[in-house]
């Protein structure tokens, strides 16, 4: 299929002189570039994202606090003040 692409004269360039290093058409370089993108955000959509990475401490509640008790857990606030 052709088509009208408009690119930078600075990237066409570097583009046409890379197509000749390689003796091979502007064509198939820029087939190739287009392949390796499309297939690395394939790629990119198909992985795994990163696995969440807990990080604990140890802990746990101060003696004398009871979290079943609203006004008892105030009241334990106000003392500690």
């Amino acid at each position: 299929m052709k088509t009208t692409v408009e690119i930078p004269d600075d990237l066409f360039i570097a583009a046409k002189k890379r197509a000749a290093e390689l003796r091979e058409p502007l064509r198939a370089l820029i087939e190739r570039g287009l392949r390796a993108e499309l297939a690395q955000a394939a790629a990119r959509r198909r992985a795994k994202p990163p696995a969440i990475r807990w990080i604990t401490v140890a802990g746990g509640l101060p003696p004398g606090v009871d979290v079943s008790e609203r006004a008892a857990m105030h009241e334990w606030l106000r003392h500690q003040r």
